[in-house]
């Protein structure tokens, strides 16, 4: 597991887990991928891209794997332990690529999911997974049993 580098690291539009990633050693390998945009390998403390990314989608593969790299993750094979990786991956990156006060900012003009995602440089679907962190879906104090005023 990595420990994350000793210095303020900004979040939303001046986030970069490239610089991160190169702080702590981690190589990145760009090449031809069939079906994923990217994959952290344990072993050898690298990741891998696929090639041709744009900017946002590399920014959110990047930032994505980070965190696995971060957590220290494993591929186990245990496919609901895949699942909650991926998940904590995801809205770990999230919520470091999408400020609020970024995401606010962009919300109060864009017409729509696609031009905010691109105002923000990530991709819909990571936006997705931020506007439901925001509605709560992962926080951890979140009421299961949804809002009851009387029983």
């Amino acid at each position: 597991m990595f420990t994350t580098p000793s210095l303020a690291v900004p979040a939303g539009l001046h986030y970069a887990p490239e610089d991160i990633l190169d702080q702590l050693g981690t190589r990145i390998v760009r090449t031809w991928l069939r079906d994923t945009w990217g994959i952290w390998s344990r072993d050898d403390h690298s990741i891998v891209i696929a090639s041709g990314l744009g900017a946002a989608q590399k920014g959110c593969v990047l930032a994505h794997e980070l965190e696995h790299a971060l957590a220290g993750d494993i591929d186990c094979g245990n496919r609901s332990w895949s699942i909650r990786q991926e998940r904590r991956a995801d809205v770990a990156a999230a919520c470091k690529l999408i400020a609020i006060s970024d995401f606010a900012e962009v919300a109060q003009w864009a017409p729509d999911i696609y031009t905010a995602a691109g105002e923000l440089m990530v991709t819909e679907r990571l936006l997705e997974v931020r506007l439901n962190d925001l509605r709560g879906e992962s926080w951890p104090w979140r009421r299961q049993d949804g809002l009851k005023i009387a029983g």
